[in-house]
C-alpha cells in the first residue's frame, strides 16, 4: 500500500513539473562559436531525455559486450559444479548401500568437474576405503591434512587407517596433533585419553579430562564421575608401592564417587587400617545402598580388625538390612550373609538364607550349598552333586564391558577403550532363553540332592554282622555282582558254594533285547563294625628309641658285595686301611 501510495506521488509531481516546464514562456538558445540553436524549454528538456536514454542504452551494450565472456566462463563453471556436487551425491549415497563400482564411478567424475571441493576428495577416499585400497585412501587423507579446511577431517582419516593397520602408536600420535589443532575433538581426545589409561598414564589422563571439561565436551557430574574412577586406578596401582599418594587418590576419588564400589573397598581398606572404623563404615554403607557388591559386604566384615566370625556375621546381617527386599541387589546381601554365617560355622542360618534360591540357583549358590555339605556333614557325594550343578547353573553378576566379562574391575573397557565401562550385571551370555540346556540332569545328581544326609551308626563291639551271607540254593546257578554292586566282597574263610550241576547256556535269540539300565542305588543294610582291639596301656618298645632300625645282620645286597661295606666306603685314612684288610 506504502509503495502504490508513494507511486502515485512521483506521478504526480512528474505530472506537476512537465506541467510548469509547459507553462515557461520564450526561448532557449545555445551558441557554440558559429553555431546557434534556439528551442522552446519544453523541446529542450524532451530533447535532453531523449539523449540520457541513448547514452544509458548504449551504455548498457558495451557493458553487455565487455562482460560476456566472464559470464560464459561462470556459466560452464557453475555447470561443472553442479555436475560434480550431482556425482558426488550419488556417490555419497552409493557408498551408502555399499555399490563399490557405482562410488568409484561417481568419485571420478567428481575429481574431474570438482577437484578442489571437500566432498570430492572425501569421497574419493571413502570410495577407496570401500575397496580395500588403504595406500590410495592414506594419500587422499595426507592431501586432505595439508588443506586448511579438511586438516582434521584428514587426520581423522589417517587415524582410522592406523587404526585398521594396527599401528596404536601412530594412531596416537596423529589423535594428539588433532588435539592441539582442535582441543574441542571428541574422538581425538577420546582416543588419547584411552591410550594414556591402557598404558597406565593416569596423570596423562587426569590432564585430558580436565581439557575435555574445559572444551565443554563433558558436564561436571561426568567429569566428577571419571576423575573418581581415574583415581581409584591409580590408587590400586600404587597400593603396594606408594601408599600414601594412593591414599590421597583414593579419599579424593571417594568425594566425587561416593558409590564407586572399588574406590569404597579400598577407602574402607585404608581408613581401618587407620582405626577409623566409624569412617569405613559410613564409606561402605553408602556405596552398598547404592550398588550392593559382595566386595563391599567382605570390607564390611572386616572393617574391624580381630574380631571372630560370628561377630562379622552380625556386622553383615546389620549391613543387608539396610537394603529393602524389592530391590534387585538383595540377593547380593543373602550370599554375603550366607557366606558369613559358613564362616562362623553357622549352617543352619546359611540354609536358612539360601532356600529361597535353591530350586534355580546360581553358580555362586550352588557352590555354597556345596561347601555347605561338604563342611557341615563331610558328605562328599552331595558336595559333588552342588558342584555338577554349579556347572550348568545361571551366572552371577560380574564385571561387565562391552560384552567383555573381567574377574575383577577396571578403569577402561579393553573393547572400544570407553571410560568407566564396567558395570556389575549378569553377562549377556547367560540369560534366560528359549532353548533347552545344553547340559542335561544327571541321574546321580538328583539322586544326590533328593537323598536325604548320611547318618553315622555307632554299633557296639559285641554285635554281629547285621545280616549274614546267604549261600545261594543248589539248583541256581551262582550270581555274577554287577559292575556297580555295592554289596560288600566274600570272606576268604567263607566256603564257595558250588552248583548241584552245570547250567546249559540257553540259545541265543535272533534280536537280543536291549540290556537293562544298571540301578545308580541298590538298597543295602547297613553293616556292623567289629569294636576295634583295646589299646594296651603300656607299650612295650622293641628298639631303643635312638635306634634306627636297622638289623645288624640285613639282607645281602649286590652292590654292597661289590663296592663294599659301609666302612669300605668311608674317605680318608679309615677308608683306606679298610680297603686293604685292617
Amino acid at each position: 500500500m506504502l509503495r502504490i501510495v508513494l507511486f502515485l506521488v512521483l506521478i504526480a509531481l512528474a505530472a506537476a513539473g512537465a506541467a510548469w516546464v509547459a507553462d515557461q514562456p520564450g526561448d532557449l538558445v545555445l551558441t557554440a562559436g558559429s553555431f546557434r540553436a534556439s528551442t522552446t524549454l519544453p523541446k529542450f528538456v524532451f530533447l535532453l531525455g531523449l539523449f540520457a536514454a541513448a547514452v544509458v542504452l548504449v551504455w548498457s551494450i558495451v557493458t553487455t559486450i565487455w562482460r560476456t565472456p566472464g559470464r560464459l566462463r561462470r556459466r560452464r563453471h557453475d555447470k561443472r559444479h553442479a555436475r560434480g556436487r550431482h556425482a558426488i551425491t550419488h556417490g555419497l549415497l552409493a557408498i551408502g548401500h555399499g555399490d563399490t563400482a557405482l562410488a568409484r564411478r561417481h568419485a571420478e567424475t567428481a575429481r574431474r568437474h570438482a577437484p578442489n571441493d571437500p566432498l570430492a576428495l572425501l569421497l574419493h577416499a571413502q570410495s577407496a576405503q570401500l575397496e580395500g585400497n588403504r595406500d590410495e585412501a592414506q594419500r587422499v587423507f595426507r592431501a586432505m591434512a595439508e588443506r586448511e579446511d579438511t586438516r582434521l577431517l584428514g587426520l581423522r582419516g589417517l587415524f582410522i587407517e592406523a587404526q585398521r593397520a594396527d599401528d596404536a602408536v601412530g594412531a596416537v600420535m596423529i589423535a594428539e596433533e588433532a588435539i592441539k589443532l582442535s582441543p574441542s575433538s571428541t574422538w581425538a581426545s577420546h582416543a588419547v585419553l584411552g591410550f594414556r589409561c591402557a598404558r597406565g598414564d593416569w596423570s596423562g589422563a587426569l590432564a585430558i579430562l580436565d581439557s575435555n571439561l574445559s572444551a565443554g565436551q563433558i558436564d561436571k557430574q561426568t567429569y566428577r564421575r571419571q576423575r573418581g574412577v581415574l583415581l581409584t586406578a591409580r590408587a590400586l596401582e600404587l597400593a603396594t608401592m606408594d601408599r600414601d599418594v594412593a591414599r590421597e587418590s583414593v579419599m579424593e576419588a571417594i568425594k566425587l564417587a561416593p558409590t564407586l564400589v572399588p574406590a569404597a573397598v579400598l577407602a574402607a581398606k585404608f581408613e581401618s587400617e587407620a582405626h577409623q572404623v566409624r569412617r569405613a563404615m559410613k564409606l561402605v554403607e553408602a556405596a552398598w545402598i547404592a550398588n550392593p557388591h559382595p566386595d563391599l559386604a567382605d570390607a564390611y566384615a572386616h572393617v574391624k580388625l580381630g574380631d571372630t566370625a560370628w561377630h562379622r556375621l552380625q556386622r553383615v546381617e546389620t549391613l543387608v538390612a539396610k537394603t529393602s527386599a524389592d530391590k534387585p541387589g538383595h540377593v547380593e546381601g543373602q550370599l554375603a550373609i550366607a557366606r558369613a554365617a559358613i564362616d562362623a560355622s553357622e549352617f543352619a542360618r546359611a540354609r536358612e538364607v539360601l532356600a529361597p534360591y535353591v530350586k534355580d540357583p546360581t553358580q555362586r549358590v550352588a557352590l555354597l550349598m556345596a561347601e555347605i555339605e561338604r563342611t557341615e556333614h563331610g558328605d562328599g557325594g552331595r558336595a559333588r552333586a552342588w558342584t555338577l550343578r554349579a556347572v550348568r547353573a545361571r551366572h552371577d553378576p560380574a564385571w561387565t564391558a562391552d560384552g567383555y566379562v573381567s574377574d575383577r574391575w577396571r578403569p577402561v573397557s579393553p573393547v572400544t577403550g570407553r571410560l568407566d565401562a564396567f558395570q556389575w550385571q549378569t553377562p549377556v551370555a547367560s540369560l534366560p532363553s528359549d532353548k533347552g540346556t545344553t547340559i542335561e540332569s544327571s541321574a546321580f545328581e538328583e539322586a544326590m540332592l533328593a537323598a536325604p544326609p548320611p547318618k553315622r551308626v555307632t554299633v557296639a563291639p559285641s554285635e554281629g554282622p547285621a545280616e549274614p551271607p546267604v549261600a545261594a540254593p543248589a539248583s541256581a546257578p551262582a550270581s555274577v555282582p554287577a559292575a556297580q554292586d555295592n554289596l560288600p566282597p566274600m570272606a576268604k574263610d567263607e566256603p564257595a558254594v558250588a552248583t548241584a550241576e552245570p547250567v546249559q547256556p540257553a540259545p541265543e535269540p535272533a534280536e537280543s533285547p536291549p540290556p537293562a539300565a544298571t540301578p545308580v542305588f541298590r538298597s543295602r543294610a547297613d553293616l556292623g563294625k567289629p569294636a576295634p582291639a583295646p589299646i594296651p596301656a603300656v607299650i612295650p618298645i622293641v628298639r631303643a628309641p635312638d635306634d634306627p632300625g636297622i638289623d645288624d645282620e640285613g639282607p645281602s645286597d649286590e652292590f654292597t658285595e661289590q663296592i663294599g661295606t659301609p666302612k669300605a666306603q668311608a674317605g680318608g685314612w679309615r677308608g683306606f686301611w679298610s680297603r686293604w684288610g685292617a
